[in-house]
């Protein structure tokens, strides 16, 4: 268990902002909500832990935080602003839009990529986290045209210049896309799934051309990367994992590869989840993962893991030959 803070940072991109080298990834806190009458969330949550876990991660020397406006229907982003209340200045701050949500029902539902639903959704998320300004302010919708996308970063330049927020980026897979945004002035990011099974590699390779960070979601792929799970677990209706990849055909394969790659990642005293984290940094100096919480310990955990830093280049090569890649 990590007890001491620790100063293990990354370059948020190239803006000159150092970030802790763990973010935390805030979906889960979120709690409850759905779309298009499925469920979107982690399971039930504890919003007293959920700020006690962020808090936690202050002290153990997380500074960077990423949550989404359409997390909880609104709900994280709220959740967050509670936690960060007398602690702003503590924190890079990161959140996203693009997605159309009912706060009142827990409901969202499509898509706006106008610069005018662009900035009210900005507004909105200055008031739920309490704050005057963002960090970073992500674009949500990944398969967006890139036409679409051209007024969207010209709208985000204007709100850098007013200064709502300092920086931007795009989540989203697609290189083109990746490279579109990150070509813009005041870009510094972009977010990327990717773990240890999965991920694009081109897209990683423009965050490393152009200097951006790729600020990694998916991290411990669902928990699957944790090592808590067996292909005999379960997860309760409210649980967005009932149908994602605990019921995928290749859970199995995946649970193999992982016992095959146990004792590399458990080396010199990390947790599995420790492992998965030090290879990501280990993959790239421009990635920040960003796993997800619902509690103090599952921070603690990931936190802990800045203290053993990347894996080193003989266990990623064994890694890549079990892997056969």
């Amino acid at each position: 268990m990590a007890t001491e803070p620790t100063t293990f940072t990354r370059p948020l991109g190239r803006g000159g902002v150092e970030v802790s080298a763990l973010g935390l990834g805030c979906w889960a806190i979120g709690g409850q909500w759905h779309r298009d009458g499925q469920p979107r969330g982690w399971g039930a949550v504890d919003d007293d832990e959920s700020i006690r876990a962020i808090r936690r991660a202050l002290d153990l020397g997380v500074t960077f935080l990423d949550t989404a406006d359409v997390y909880g229907a609104g709900h994280s982003e709220r959740v967050v602003g509670r936690a960060l209340a007398g602690r702003r200045d503590r924190v890079v701050l990161a959140t996203k839009f693009g997605n159309v949500f009912d706060e009142a029902k827990r409901e969202g539902y499509g898509s706006d990529t106008s610069p005018g639903y662009l900035r009210r959704a900005c507004e909105a998320s200055l008031r739920r986290l309490n704050t005057d300004y963002l960090d970073l302010y992500q674009f949500h919708i990944g398969d967006c045209p890139l036409d679409q996308a051209a007024a969207l970063r010209d709208a985000l330049e204007e709100l850098v210049a007013a200064g709502k927020i300092r920086s931007y980026g795009w989540s989203t897979d697609d290189p083109e896309r990746a490279r579109f945004f990150g070509e813009g002035p005041h870009s510094v990011a972009v977010q990327q799934r990717l773990n240890l099974f999965e991920g694009n590699a081109a897209t990683l390779a423009v965050c490393e051309e152009l200097g951006l960070a790729s600020i990694n979601r998916g991290p411990l792929a669902q928990g699957i990367l944790t090592g808590k799970f067996t292909a005999d677990s379960t997860l309760p209706d409210d649980d967005l994992r009932r149908d994602w990849d605990f019921q995928e055909g290749d859970l199995a394969d995946r649970l193999q590869k992982l016992a095959a790659l146990r004792e590399i990642l458990t080396a010199g005293g990390r947790t599995p989840a420790q492992g998965a984290l030090g290879w990501l940094w280990a993959r790239s100096e421009r990635t920040i993962p960003i796993p997800g919480f619902k509690t103090i310990a599952q921070v603690e955990e990931n936190a802990g893991a800045m203290r053993f830093g990347p894996l080193d280049a003989a266990q990623m090569r064994q890694i890549e030959e079990i892997l056969g890649r």
